[in-house]
């Protein structure tokens, strides 16, 4: 690993390396979890995964990279949840399953058809996750992720944590160009998600690096304004209270 540099810097050069290189698609890389050319390719890397092959429910971000997951996902009869945008809702997950959809599966993996024609629910009422895909804006060999920097993808895990619907076994993977697998140490606090698999358009990357998952929410990171926000922090505060 290289010379350690804050995630914000991170995000710019990756940005920057995919925005001259051809390597982001309309509207580009700065700011957002970067649509990145060959997105299709990396995602059918993760049908070799046993993790994959193995999975019945699988999470999977919103965002446009990890769109052809989700058909893919959906298209081979897998319940996928995505979740509502900045988990703004009390039924803060949308449910997809294939054997209610049918032939409209395809249309629900985009993020208006999933809003559409997906079954809304509860952090507490989704099902328990074989397997967690996210949209990431740089990642390193070690299994370190920089998101886009709402710290959404790790409120997601953490609430899911605290459910017990997601373990340390859980397996998390990411789908990513090349350009943004960086040589750089990236800085992890307990609430950043850790991945087992990064899948490129060139293949598969298992990541070993040993790092510490979130054991669930770290309350200690949340500003009122943050729970105040998220409907779910809020429920699960007050079951803690009544405990």
């Amino acid at each position: 690993m290289s010379e350690p540099l804050s995630k914000q810097e991170i995000r710019e050069r990756v940005w920057r390396a995919l925005e001259i290189h051809g390597g982001a698609r309309f509207p580009g890389a700065k700011g957002r979890i970067p649509d990145f050319t060959g997105a299709e390719r990396a995602a059918l890397h993760l049908r070799d995964l046993l993790e994959w092959k193995r999975a019945r429910v699988v999470k999977i971000d919103s965002d446009a990279p990890q769109l052809s997951v989700r058909r893919m996902a959906l298209r081979e009869g897998k319940i996928v949840y995505m979740a509502v945008p900045r988990l703004r809702a009390s039924a803060c997950f949308i449910e997809l399953d294939p054997a209610r959809l049918g032939a409209k599966s395809g249309r629900a993996a985009g993020i208006k058809g999933a809003a559409a024609l997906g079954h809304a629910v509860t952090s507490a009422a989704v099902r328990p996750i074989d397997l967690i895909v996210c949209g990431s804006v740089a990642v390193n060999g070690r299994g370190a992720r920089v998101g886009k920097g709402g710290g959404d993808s790790d409120l997601e895990y953490g609430l899911l944590r605290e459910h017990g619907l997601v373990t340390a076994r859980t397996p998390v993977v990411t789908t990513v160009h090349s350009l943004q697998l960086v040589p750089h140490e990236i800085e992890m606090r307990p609430h950043d998600i850790v991945l087992d698999w990064i899948a490129t358009p060139e293949g598969l990357l298992h990541c070993g690096g040993g790092l510490t998952r979130p054991r669930g929410l770290y309350w200690e990171y949340l500003d009122d304004s943050k729970t105040a926000a998220v409907p779910a922090l809020a429920e699960v505060q007050s079951a803690r209270h009544r405990s």
